[in-house]
């Protein structure tokens, strides 16, 4: 009977012995795990961390394109309320204006792409931040699961605080099994990584919009600026030919007035011939029935120096015509080249 009892006792300790370092092993596993996850988490975490740092630069970069088109839509509109100003024959629908309207449409649609860029851009962020946020939770989780678990580890039969503890082998509620553990962890390392990936895709897209909406308004800008420059040298052409239009019509005109004034000094040099001539015209009228004709004599006492003023009126509205032309050309020189060219000379587009 001793023997059997011995027996027993040495088959119980030997049992516990074995059932004690294989639940040590079982921790020693788990702890292992537990690294291992750590591990990867804190991979993930670091690489999302830095994505969201880069994309936060992103973001500024948007935001800078994004108020850097303000200033040229502005003067673009600006420049085609400038030029409702322009008067008569200049008020055309010319290349210059087709070519703003187009920038101003350009302008829009790219700031109304950069805002739903942006938009897009800042729901990543987000989005990031929350993969961010799971993994801190799950980190500091198995933090916790790994502290106590080494405390575990450290227990032995020896240690002074080990003690009974009331229900400590009740399984709540609360427990998972190992396999939803590993598919947590698992869970929140493929959504950090697909939130990774989007927001390298999303960037990607950012770096080619940025590029190509530069490269539209600047193509844009120089189209305003190449209509601008031909209508401007369009108009000073038009504008010198009037002048010296306007030269020889006031050169004609002087010679006209000092024929007038020859005409008229001639006239009452020859005070005598002029009243034989009003007397001859006086009993010419007296001719009968139809020999009251006016014949050549008649046509040219009367009409020499009436011609001479009437061409001199002619000649004087021509000059005021030329002037009005010329102040319409003036006015719109003023509003293309001063107005507007110096306006624009302000517009900076940069590639952010």
């Amino acid at each position: 009977m001793i023997a059997e009892s011995q027996r027993l006792l040495d088959e119980i300790e030997k049992t516990t012995q074995k059932t004690q370092s294989d639940v040590n092993k079982k921790i020693e596993q788990r702890l292992e795990e537990i690294k291992f996850w750590r591990q990867e988490l804190d991979n993930k975490l670091e690489q999302i961390v830095n994505e969201t740092e880069v994309l936060l630069n992103f973001k500024t970069r948007l935001e800078k394109a994004l108020e850097s088109c303000k200033e040229p839509l502005v003067i673009a509109q600006k420049c085609l309320l400038n030029r409702q100003r322009r008067v008569g024959i200049d008020l055309v629908h010319d290349e210059v204006e087709q070519e703003l309207v187009k920038e101003v449409e350009v302008l829009q649609g790219v700031i109304a792409l950069l805002e739903r860029t942006l938009e897009q851009t800042i729901e990543q962020i987000r989005l990031n931040r929350s993969a961010k946020y799971n993994l801190e939770m799950d980190l500091k989780d198995k933090f916790t699961a790994s502290k106590i678990d080494n405390y575990c580890a450290s227990l032995t039969n020896n240690t002074p605080d080990v003690r009974y503890a009331d229900n400590a082998v009740k399984i709540e509620g609360n427990f998972i099994s190992p396999e939803d553990w590993t598919d947590f962890s698992n869970m929140n390392v493929e959504k950090a990584d697909k939130q990774r990936n989007n927001s390298l895709s999303l960037r990607a897209l950012i770096d080619s919009i940025l590029s190509q909406t530069a490269n539209d308004m600047h193509k844009q800008y120089e189209m305003v600026n190449v209509a601008f420059r031909n209508r401007v040298k369009e108009v000073r052409d038009a504008k010198h030919k009037l002048e010296i239009l306007l030269a020889s019509v006031m050169d004609e005109t002087a010679l006209q007035e000092k024929n007038i004034a020859a005409l008229k000094k001639a006239i009452a040099d020859k005070e005598g011939p002029v009243k034989v001539a009003q007397t001859r015209l006086e009993a010419r009228n007296h001719r009968p029935n139809v020999e009251l004709c006016y014949d050549t004599v008649q046509y040219k006492l009367k009409d020499t120096l009436a011609q001479a003023e009437t061409e001199l009126k002619g000649l004087s509205r021509r000059q005021l015509s030329l002037e009005e032309e010329i102040q319409v050309k003036a006015n719109t020189l003023y509003i293309d080249e001063v107005l507007c060219m110096q306006m624009r000379e302000s517009v900076c587009i940069n590639n952010f």
